[in-house]
């Protein structure tokens, strides 16, 4: 019985596999964490971009797209 126990401790069998699994946790963590701070980035430019556009419409004298289209 005691051997048996024994060769339980010494097996690694499954030790390969545990550490690729270790691996492929921390690469999905560290690319959540690159999506999350290139996703806030992103953002701002986004609603940079969205008022400027908004400001140049409205220097333009043009109208929302939406009231645009209701007058055609």
């Amino acid at each position: 019985m005691s051997r048996r126990i024994l060769q339980f401790f010494e097996a690694e069998d499954g030790q390969d596999l545990a550490e690729y699994c270790l691996i492929t946790a921390l690469i999905a963590l560290l690319g959540l964490v690159i999506f999350y701070k290139v996703s806030g980035g992103m953002g701002d430019l986004w609603g940079v971009a969205n008022t400027r556009l908004a400001s140049q419409n409205a220097a333009a004298g043009g109208a929302s797209p939406a009231a645009g289209a209701a007058q055609r």
